[in-house]
C-alpha cells in the first residue's frame, strides 16, 4: 500500500520555511579526540528567512509493498513514491534512536552534474538514511543504494555521518541530467582527530581498493577506512575532469575545485576551528593560503590531531567563532563599529564608491543561522540516554544549547514547527525569543554581550551539572520509563531556557535603555549610577582619520 508521509515535509519540520540554506558549518570530533570518548558532530544551518524547528519521526514496522512519498524543495515539486523499509528507527532532529547522526554542508561543485529528474534531495536522503541505519557505515551504504535507485537532484554535498563509535566524512555529487546515482567518497576520521567542513569540497587523494565489493555495489579499502563509488574516477575521465593515473586522482579537483571565495569564506572557517585546538603558530602559516596565495600551501589538512582532548562545551563555543584573536578578527577594525561587533550587514560582497571590489569575513557564527546543533554520541550509555543533540534556534553565539535526548518521543513546544512561524512573533517560539534577544545585542555588542553570555553560561552550566543525576536516575528504569523520563527532562530543559531568555530580554531593554548601562547583578537591575559604554579604539581612530580635528575638543583661554 501507499503511505502518504512526505519526507520533504518531515525534513521541513527541521528546516521549515526554508528553500535551501545559504551556507552551513560542520565540526567533527573522533572518540579518542574528545575528553570522555564521545563522538561529536555539529551543524550551523545558515540561511536568511527560515525558522529551523525540530522534527520527530516515530519508529515503525512496515508491511511488504508499503511505500512512502517523497518530494523535492518548493511548492511545485512533484511527489514520488519509494519503497518503505521493513523497520524504521525513530529520529529526533538529525539523530536517530541508535545514536546515528548525519549533518551536511553544501558546496555546489560542477553545476552541470545536477540531475533535476532525480527524486532525492540531500535532506530527504539524510532523513531516509537515519530512519534505516543502525550505524554510520550502514547509513553510507543506504545513501548509496537510494541514489542509485531513485536518483539525486542536488549539487555537491558534504555529510558528516557519525555514530557512537565512528565519525565519517562523505562527499557526494550527482551525475547530470538523465543519469541516476552519484559519485562519492567517504573517509573515516581517525579516532584521535578532529575535522570540519564549511561549504567547500575537502577530500583530495584517497586510498583505493583493488575492486568493488559486489554485494555492496561500491568500493571499500582493505582496512575498511575508505569507501567510494566504483565509477568515481572513470566518470571524471568520461566528463573530461581528469586525465591522470588513478593514484593521483583528487575528488575535490575533479568535482569541486576551489576558487578564492571557497578559500576565504569556507576554508577559513575550518582554519579557525583548527587554530583553537592546535599550535597557533603552525596554523598561522596558512594565512597566505587564506589570502589566495597558493605558493606554499594549497590546502588545509583534512583532519588534525588536537593538542589536547576536546569537550562538547569546547565545541559549542567553537560554533560561536568570529575569528577572535586571529588576523581575521572581526571585532578589531573600524568595520566593527563603535561597539566592536563581529557582525556585518549583508551582502558579503559589495563595491566601494570607486568601484573597488570589497568583501566581509564569513565566520562560523553568523546572524542568519536558522538553527544550531551539537550532536554527542556516547557508547557507554544506553542509546536513548547516550545520544544528545544540544539544540536551539538562531545563531549559536546568541543562544544557550538545550539538551535533547535521542530517546524522547515528543518535541518540546517551543521547538515545534507550528510555534515557530517566520512571519509571526510569538512568546511561545524559541526562534523568536532567541531572535528578540539577539537583535538587541547585534548593534550594541560590547555593551550587551556580557549580559547574554552570563545567561548562556548559567543555563549550560546547569544542564551539564544535571547530567550525573539524570544518568543515576536512568539506571533503574525500563525502556518505556526511560523514554518518558527523558522526554519530561528535555521539555523541562527547554522551558527553563525560554523563561531565562524572557528574563534576559527584559533585562536588556531596561539596563541599556537610551544607550546607557544601569548596574545589574545575577540578571537583575540593582541600585547605582548608570554608565556609558566606551567606543572601541579602532572606531575612535577611524573617526579621527576621517574627520580631522572636527571632533577634537578645544580649550578656550580667557
Amino acid at each position: 500500500m501507499k503511505r502518504l508521509i512526505s519526507l520533504a515535509l518531515a525534513a521541513a519540520c527541521l528546516v521549515s520555511g526554508m528553500e535551501k540554506a545559504d551556507a552551513c558549518t560542520n565540526l567533527i570530533v573522533g572518540k579518542k579526540a574528545s575528553v570522555d570518548g564521545s563522538v561529536i558532530c555539529t551543524y550551523n544551518c545558515d540561511g536568511f528567512g527560515f525558522a529551523s524547528s525540530l522534527s520527530y519521526s516515530a519508529p515503525g514496522q512496515h508491511a511488504p509493498g508499503e511505500q512512502i512519498a517523497v518530494r523535492g524543495w518548493g511548492p511545485n515539486a512533484g511527489v514520488h513514491y519509494i519503497a518503505q523499509a521493513p523497520y524504521t528507527y525513530s529520529v529526533v532532529g538529525l539523530m536517530n534512536e541508535k545514536q546515528v547522526s548525519i549533518v551536511e554542508t553544501t558546496w555546489d561543485g560542477r553545476k552541470e552534474l545536477r540531475n533535476p529528474e532525480g527524486w532525492l534531495g540531500y535532506f530527504t536522503l539524510m532523513e531516509l538514511a537515519l530512519q534505516r541505519s543502525a550505524s554510520a557505515r550502514e547509513a553510507i551504504a543506504v545513501m548509496h543504494q537510494l541514489v542509485q535507485e531513485y536518483g539525486y537532484n542536488d549539487t555537491g554535498e558534504s555529510f558528516a555521518v557519525c555514530d557512537k563509535d565512528e565519525a565519517w566524512i562523505m562527499e557526494l555529487i550527482g551525475k547530470g541530467p538523465g543519469r541516476k546515482g552519484a559519485v562519492w567518497v567517504a573517509r573515516r576520521v581517525p579516532d584521535d582527530c578532529i575535522s570540519a567542513y564549511a561549504n567547500s569540497s575537502r577530500i583530495r587523494q584517497f586510498p583505493q581498493a583493488k575492486k568493488a565489493d559486489k554485494k555492496l555495489g561500491f568500493c571499500v579499502t582493505a582496512d575498511g577506512e575508505t569507501m567510494y563509488s566504483a565509477d568515481v574516477i572513470s566518470f571524471a575521465r568520461e566528463m573530461g575532469y581528469y586525465e591522470g593515473p588513478d593514484a593521483g586522482f583528487s575528488f575535490r579537483e575533479a568535482y569541486g575545485p576551489l576558487d578564492w571565495g571557497a578559500i576565504r569564506y569556507c576554508e577559513a572557517r575550518v582554519w579557525s576551528f583548527y587554530r583553537h585546538h592546535y599550535d597557533t603558530a603552525v596554523m598561522d602559516e596558512y594565512l597566505p593560503f587564506l589570502n589566495g596565495d597558493l605558493s606554499v600551501h594549497d590546502d588545509l589538512p583534512l583532519w588534525i590531531k588536537p593538542i589536547a582532548p576536546v569537550s562538547y562545551r569546547d565545541i559549542q563555543n567553537d560554533m560561536r567563532d568570529h575569528y577572535e584573536g586571529t588576523a581575521l578578527d572581526m571585532t578589531a577594525d573600524a568595520s566593527a563599529g563603535p561597539w566592536a561587533s563581529p557582525y556585518r550587514n549583508q551582502p558579503v560582497n559589495y563595491d566601494a564608491p570607486d568601484g573597488t571590489k570589497m568583501f566581509r569575513e564569513r565566520p562560523i557564527g553568523c546572524q542568519q543561522s536558522g538553527m544550531t546543533m551539537v550532536c554527542r554520541m556516547r557508547s557507554w550509555l544506553p542509546d536513548a540516554l547516550g545520544g544528545i543533540t544540544y539544540f536551539n534556534l538562531d545563531d549559536a553565539t546568541m543562544v544557550a544549547y538545550v539538551p535533547v535526548y535521542c530517546g524522547v518521543n515528543r518535541i518540546p513546544d517551543p521547538f515545534r514547527r507550528e510555534n515557530n512561524k517566520i512571519t509571526e512573533f510569538s512568546f511561545d517560539s524559541a526562534f523568536w525569543m532567541c531572535n528578540w534577544v539577539a537583535n538587541m545585542v547585534y548593534p550594541r555588542w560590547s555593551a550587551m554581550i556580557g549580559d547574554l553570555q552570563e545567561a548562556q553560561k548559567e543555563l549550560e552550566d546547569f544542564y551539564e551539572a544535571d547530567q550525573a543525576a539524570v544518568e543515576e536516575h536512568a539506571a533503574g528504569l525500563t525502556a518505556g520509563e526511560l523514554t518518558d523520563f527523558l522526554t519530561v527532562k528535555t521539555i523541562g530543559y527547554t522551558d527553563k531556557m525560554m523563561k531565562r531568555w524572557d528574563k534576559l530580554a527584559k533585562l536588556l531593554i531596561v539596563k541599556h535603555n537610551d544607550q546607557i548601562m544601569r548596574p545589574s547583578k545575577d540578571g537583575e537591575i540593582v541600585p547605582g549610577r548608570h554608565t556609558s559604554p566606551a567606543y572601541s579604539p579602532a572606531f575612535i581612530e577611524a573617526v579621527k582619520e576621517a574627520t580631522g580635528d572636527r571632533y577634537v575638543r578645544k580649550e578656550i583661554r580667557q
